[in-house]
């Protein structure tokens, strides 16, 4: 067997993988395109361990502990958004942006501020703040 066919199959598995990451949303199906990603890397690495014909099988090996380091992610990595759907009620990545904390202490509103409630004034304060203007 040539060596491009596995090579082709995982340079696509690799950019499905890659797409996927860059244009989804839900935060579930992101993890199942890095999961993707790391099995075409997978398929490299067996398969250039048969072309090479290693006697140590090294390329199995690496493959071995990539699937550990996987099964470890996707498990922390599911948890994580599990406990962030329970608290937010979204999976979506874009809302999630929205719980960074800014590097100026902030937490996304103004500097300084407290996020949504310091950015956006309520109509009450609006009208103190009138009513201070005119005095």
């Amino acid at each position: 067997m040539h060596l491009a066919y596995p090579a082709v199959l995982s340079v696509l598995l690799f950019c499905v993988g890659v797409y996927g990451v860059l244009a989804r949303r839900n935060a579930i199906l992101v993890l199942m395109s890095v999961e993707l990603m790391l099995n075409a890397v997978n398929l490299n690495l067996v398969a250039f361990d048969v072309w090479l014909r290693d006697t140590l099988h090294s390329g199995q090996a690496l493959t071995l502990f990539t699937i550990a380091i996987a099964a470890a992610e996707i498990g922390i990595g599911l948890a994580i958004v599990l406990m962030v759907y329970r608290n937010r009620g979204s999976s979506d990545v874009d809302r999630l942006r929205d719980t960074a904390e800014r590097p100026d202490g902030g937490d996304g509103g103004e500097p300084g501020g407290t996020g949504a409630a310091a950015a956006e004034p309520t109509p009450q304060t609006r009208q103190t703040q009138k009513a201070e203007a005119t005095a």
